[in-house]
């Protein structure tokens, strides 16, 4: 320790992981104005953001960059600084840093040194849609940015439809429509979602329906290239519920449609693998 006095809000050697506000100033807390008057330095994700909102609370603090692509370059000295007795608050673009934002690796190297870590936790826009959405909450996944290439987005996607938690994802504003698409694909176009937009602001629209219906009101709304979206979705029901809503499902297009066009048709509404769609269709048909 360098012998650095600290603040009655900080202690000497910490790193404060801040949240900051989602949209709405007034969500910021008390103790994280309180932590980022008190440290000697600030690592953000944005250095123009964060001295902006800085500005706004009437604190001149000195920042540092922290972000996906200088992280490991400034790990070491920012875990110096807290080494020496400096308080530190690492802090993202908005919401709570690390959750689909940079800090893992200053993290783990803070850790690794036997320095402290204290959260200031605060507005996180993955809980903000959950509070809202109407969707079971007791078990939840979240899954952030999936990838941005429409063919490993819908791999990931198949990938979870099975899973019986909540679901919540973000998305930037220039691919929503074909996510909510490749959602329903993957899901079952009748699976309960919800989206959020500008949550906390002045245009916060949150949308609940089915995957399908949500693809539509996206879609046209014309404010919907405003804003960064979260995705809530319903987890899958249980195997035996599933398994009947298939089945039923099934009876009836296999009455109407060749057994592959029911099978493809009952898949997507059910969100059901589509080989166990086309044996019951091969059943209900009577056909080889």
């Amino acid at each position: 320790m360098s012998g650095v006095a600290p603040s009655a809000a900080v202690r000497a050697g910490t790193l404060y992981v801040v949240a900051t506000p989602i949209g709405n100033l007034g969500d910021l807390s008390p103790r994280a104005r309180d932590v980022l008057a008190a440290v000697d330095l600030v690592a953000a994700e944005d250095t123009r953001h964060a001295g902006q909102l800085l500005t706004t609370l009437g604190i001149a603090k000195p920042l540092v960059s922290l972000h996906e692509h200088n992280e490991e370059a400034r790990v070491e000295g920012i875990v110096a600084a807290l080494a020496g007795g400096r308080a530190v608050a690492l802090v993202s673009d908005a919401g709570t840093p690390l959750i689909s934002d940079p800090g893992y690796r200053l993290l783990a190297a803070v850790r690794a040194a036997s320095l402290d870590v204290s959260p200031v936790p605060g507005p996180c826009a993955a809980i903000a849609l959950l509070s809202v959405a109407g969707l079971p909450t007791d078990h939840f996944r979240f899954e952030g940015f999936l990838p941005a290439r429409r063919e490993a987005r819908r791999e990931r996607l198949a990938a979870l439809a099975r899973s019986p938690a909540t679901l919540v994802f973000h998305e930037s504003v220039h691919r929503i429509g074909e996510w909510l698409e490749d959602a329903g694909e993957a899901f079952g176009a009748d699976r309960p979602a919800a989206v959020g937009r500008e949550l906390t602001k002045l245009h916060e629209t949150i949308y609940r329906a089915s995957l399908g219906e949500l693809r539509e009101s996206v879609t046209a709304d014309p404010s919907r290239v405003r804003g960064e979206y979260t995705i809530a979705v319903a987890g899958a029901p249980d195997e035996a519920a599933g398994d009947a809503e298939l089945a039923r499902v099934v009876g009836i297009l296999a009455a109407e449609l060749p057994a592959s066009q029911a099978a493809g048709l009952a898949a997507r509404l059910t969100g059901r693998p589509r080989r166990d769609a086309y044996a019951l269709a091969i059943r209900a048909r009577g056909t080889d």
